[in-house]
This record gives C-alpha cells, sequence and structure tokens, in this order.
C-alpha cells in the first residue's frame, strides 16, 4: 500500500497541482465542470426524492436497509439532507466522514464544498479503510495533498444515476474511474459496489467495498 501510495503522489500532473493548489491550501475542494464521458450527469428528479428508494442496486442494499432501517442514516433519511450530513448520520461511513470533515487531517475539509454542489459520490466503507495499513493512514493524516487527491478521485461533478453509471467517469481530481457491470454487480475500478443509487439532497452515492486509488 505504502508503495502504491508513493506511486500515486509522483504521478500527479502539473495541471493537477493547479487545480487543488488553493484547494489543499484551505481545506476545501476544487469544483469542476467536467463531464463523463459516458452519461451527463443529471439532477435528482422529484420522482427521486418521492421514492429514495426507486433507483437502489447492488447486493447489499438489503442488508444496509437491515442495518439502518430507519433514521438520518437509512436511505430514506440521508435523501433529506446535503451529501456530507447524511454522511455524517450513516454508521458505515464513518471512517469517510472523518476523512472529508478534518478530524483525520485538520487541514483537509471538504464539507462546505461537498454540501454546496451536485455530485456523484463514491463512498469507500469502513471496512474499505480497514484494508489501508496503518501506516498509510498515519501519512494521511499530516500528508494533506495526497488526502485531497485520494478523496477527490472518489467525487465526481453532477448525479449520475446507476442507469448512466457505466463508463468512465471525469473526477474532481481530473483522473478517471472505470465503472463496469450491470445492475447489481457494479465495479468502480476494482472496488465493488456494495449499494449505489443512495440519494441524498444534492447527491448520488455509491457505497463501495475498497478505497480507490488515482492512478
Amino acid at each position: 500500500m505504502n508503495k502504491t501510495v508513493r506511486n500515486t503522489v509522483l504521478a500527479v500532473g502539473a495541471a493537477s497541482l493547479a487545480l487543488f493548489g488553493a484547494a489543499c491550501g484551505s481545506g476545501d475542494m476544487a469544483s469542476s465542470g467536467s463531464s463523463s464521458t459516458a452519461a451527463a450527469p443529471t439532477t435528482t428528479s422529484s420522482a427521486a426524492m418521492a421514492d429514495p428508494a426507486k433507483d437502489l442496486v447492488g447486493p447489499g442494499c438489503a442488508d444496509y436497509a437491515k442495518q439502518v432501517p430507519s433514521g438520518a442514516g437509512s436511505v430514506a433519511g440521508m435523501a433529506a439532507d446535503p451529501v456530507a450530513v447524511a454522511a455524517s448520520n450513516n454508521p458505515l461511513l464513518k471512517t469517510l466522514v472523518d476523512a472529508v470533515s478534518g478530524k483525520l487531517n485538520p487541514k483537509v475539509n471538504l464539507v462546505s464544498t461537498l454540501n454546496g454542489a451536485e455530485f456523484t459520490v463514491f463512498a469507500p466503507v469502513d471496512s474499505a479503510f480497514a484494508k489501508i495499513d496503518a501506516a498509510t493512514i498515519e501519512k494521511l493524516k499530516t500528508d494533506d495533498a495526497l488526502l485531497t487527491k485520494i478523496l477527490t478521485y472518489h467525487v465526481v461533478p453532477g448525479q449520475i444515476t446507476p442507469d448512466k453509471i457505466v463508463g468512465d467517469q471525469k473526477t474532481v481530481e481530473t483522473g478517471t474511474v472505470k465503472v463496469t457491470g450491470t445492475k447489481d454487480a457494479l465495479k468502480v475500478n476494482d472496488a465493488n459496489v456494495i449499494c449505489g443509487g443512495v440519494h441524498t439532497a444534492n447527491a448520488t452515492v455509491y457505497l463501495i467495498d475498497s478505497v480507490l486509488l488515482p492512478a
């Protein structure tokens, strides 16, 4: 993992540094108007908000519903809040919330930006972060540029529903994630989608079982 992370840092191009220089200094995430090569981002429909579960895909959705059947962290509860707030109420996403809110690294706080625009978010669950070795987690506590790069690689501008998600999706980090598979067997790069199409007030969320690393 350490070797992978070091290679990730070395791979950062001048364009990426220019895009995120301000973000790393301020602790806020840069925005991007780039669209997916697979499908144009779409906003959440009123029908989706009326029935937050209508777009759910993935083999883990039933287990998610059983684990969080009601309340702010449930599928219905998350639909009422902007994405960073919704994630903070979800017991499956505690580590991710720490990472984006400044608790892991005080210099990286992306909450206001995540809550302020339309996004598609690939959200690693807690067990995904548990796969990362302790030394790398320690590094991320002080390396704000690397943490920002990794986190923004999980975010795509605009909301993309499951019926349009397959294909190459350009992230806020400026890299591309490849979504493959079918409705209940989607993959994002090498990560499996546990439950996708989870709506929040401003985002569409896909819970994944591994942390994505930029090339």
